[in-house]
């Protein structure tokens, strides 16, 4: 009888195993609100979050997952300047979502209490992937876990419309404040490589 063996053979390096770290966040206790400065007022408004997980690598840093905003949801409080908002700055119809694509956390985080840690990644407005880097105050507690931040978008300079006229002068960038919860569970260990980026795969027959 012939045993089958897979062997991971590596030019370099050798494997070592990395705990990974998932928070799911809820929508429901999670808001993203925003504020756009303007000639004789400051406009206030807000989005709501669809989904949202990100897997991480307390150790390494390394960072995966996906944020996903309904860009259809923003509202101000006034409905005419909502649908300028959607038809000439979004465009929310032809790009119905703004998400986040996290792909390394630095910074000290620690499973029970408060951490500060900053969250690199691309936002994607209007197809487009812009990077930034997010900070967060974070707030753990058992498998709950809280997380803000503060931070400004130039959607001008990222390409979106400034809906500024003759009689209305608008800042060409956005104030976004989002408050985020959900919860916090650690994965079984997985294997990471450190060495070749490019391991072979050997099948071995033995007999048995």
């Amino acid at each position: 009888m012939l045993k089958i063996t897979l062997v991971l053979a590596l030019a370099a390096g050798t494997p070592s195993l990395a705990q990974q770290t998932t928070f799911t966040l809820d929508p429901q206790k999670t808001t993203v609100s925003f504020t756009l400065e303007a000639s004789f007022h400051t406009v206030h408004g807000s989005f709501r979050v669809k989904s949202g997980t990100i897997q991480f690598d307390p150790a390494s840093g390394a960072a995966s997952g996906l944020i996903v905003v309904d860009a259809t949801s923003g509202v101000t409080g006034n409905p005419r300047r909502d649908r300028n908002m959607h038809r000439d700055v979004l465009q929310s119809a032809r790009y119905p979502e703004i998400t986040f694509t996290p792909t390394r956390i630095s910074g000290k985080f620690v499973p029970q209490g408060e951490s500060q840690v900053q969250v690199e990644g691309a936002l994607k407005l209007q197809g487009a992937d812009h990077p930034i880097t997010l900070p967060f105050d974070v707030q753990a507690k058992g498998n709950e876990l809280r997380a803000t931040t503060h931070f400004a978008i130039p959607y001008v300079a990222w390409g979106l419309k400034n809906p500024s006229n003759l009689f209305l002068h608008v800042a060409d960038k956005v104030e976004v404040s989002i408050t985020a919860a959900g919860e916090l569970s650690s994965g079984g260990a997985k294997a990471s490589i450190q060495g070749s980026p490019h391991p072979e795969t050997v099948l071995r027959l033995t007999p048995q």
